[in-house]
């Protein structure tokens, strides 16, 4: 089998995937935008071969690196990337070189607009936010007028918190659409009160059964996170909500999901939301059609005590888990810090008060530290207490 891995050197532990599937007996054919010498040693001991483009952005190089390949080692079988920012381009690849083991262009421009989604959750049976997309000025207000102020704004091709805002009145919505660059397509939704983010995470066959499956806990608002310069928290729960395992599943199957990894949001109701739900109740958010980012693979892996990237290589290589399910199970949980706070504890004071439970400590990259931070502390824990306890004491601030 021959799997063409888009810029396999980020996020870091995306080497994972590749050393998962040479395990399995795959040639992993590179192709990204850093230099051979600054891979990790890591990436380049699994990868068969490397091709280097001086940008990701010109597709007719990145072309050119795929022909060689297929010249080289015949017909290419995959093509992937995990990662939301080359998922078009992946699509296009797979389509130009009649690749059929995922989706084509215009399959995965429906998985990635916020528009395209709605219809799909409504098969599914999952209630979302009312939206509008961003045609005219007037159309705009007579939606906020229709829903109520506030409105919410993003982008209707994005990823996380980028291009994102919330709309209080009409004076801030007449300011945000002339802000809108008229080349980029944005969407109106109605606001939902929301008192936290939940996800569900799966790993999917080519029938769209999950293999795997992950639930895992955010702030409300990734955007504010951002923007303010907060204290980032999340976690990785040690089970899945059977109420949140069945929206998931109805998701993946409405949507048409299959041999993917797949990270969905909900919001989780703060109140009783006509048209929406009751206070708890999940609300579908949106579908990404990758892993959670960061390094939120390697957290499903410490609260189930399994290896995520060795089951996505199962699922593309003979379409099964090929993994048993652990009933040694945890919390875990990642608490960011930024160099523009003060802390009360110190590193090594965090590292001496929770030792063996810290399962990872690292400086986060530049390009994720918005929304991340700049520094993480994860840790395995058995209660949802003792989770508690530990983000408190990693960020408590001077």
């Amino acid at each position: 089998m021959n799997f063409v891995f888009v810029s396999p050197q980020f996020p870091e532990t995306y080497w994972n995937f590749c050393a998962a599937l040479r395990r399995n007996g795959v040639n992993v054919l590179g192709v990204g935008d850093t230099p051979y010498d600054n891979l990790s040693c890591q990436l380049r001991d699994v990868l068969t071969e490397y091709y280097r483009v001086d940008s990701l952005e010109d597709y007719d190089k990145v072309f050119r690196a795929v022909a060689y390949f297929s010249y080289k080692y015949g017909k290419v079988d995959w093509v992937e990337s995990n990662n939301e920012y080359w998922l078009s381009l992946d699509a296009r690849l797979r389509d130009d070189f009649h690749v059929t083991t995922g989706a084509g262009v215009d399959k995965m421009a429906e998985w990635q607009s916020k528009a395209g989604m709605k219809p799909l959750y409504a098969a599914a049976g999952v209630p979302s936010a009312r939206q509008s997309k961003v045609t005219s000025i007037d159309a705009a207000l007579d939606f906020a007028r229709e829903v109520g102020y506030p409105v919410f704004a993003k982008p209707e091709y994005g990823m996380g918190a980028g291009g994102t805002a919330k709309v209080d009145n009409a004076e801030q919505l007449q300011a945000l659409f002339c802000s809108i660059p008229a080349d980029e397509p944005y969407v109106l939704e109605e606001f939902v009160p929301s008192s936290g983010i939940t996800a569900y995470d799966a790993i999917l066959d080519s029938h769209g059964y999950p293999l795997f499956e992950n639930q895992e806990e955010f702030p409300p608002s990734m955007s504010v996170i951002a923007h303010e310069q907060l204290d980032l928290a999340y976690w990785s729960h040690p089970d899945v909500d059977p109420r949140l395992r069945d929206l998931g599943r109805a998701t993946a199957k409405s949507f048409g999901l299959a041999s993917r990894f797949v990270h969905m949001e909900f919001f989780r109701l703060a109140e009783d939301k006509p048209g929406l739900g009751g206070r708890g109740d999940y609300v579908g958010l949106e579908v990404n059609c990758r892993p959670a980012g960061g390094y939120t693979p390697d957290m499903m892996n410490f609260a189930h005590s399994t290896d995520v990237y060795q089951i996505w290589a199962n699922m593309v290589t003979s379409d099964c888990r090929g993994l048993p399910e652990s009933n040694d199970l945890y919390w875990c949980v990642y608490a960011g810090r930024r160099d523009v706070h003060q802390y009360v504890h110190s590193h090594q004071e965090i590292l001496d008060a929770w030792g063996d439970l810290i399962v990872m400590q690292r400086r986060i990259p530049d390009a994720l530290s918005d929304d991340m931070g700049n520094q993480t502390y994860t840790a395995r824990v058995r209660t949802e207490d003792e989770l508690r306890d530990f983000v408190s004491f990693v960020q408590e601030q001077r």
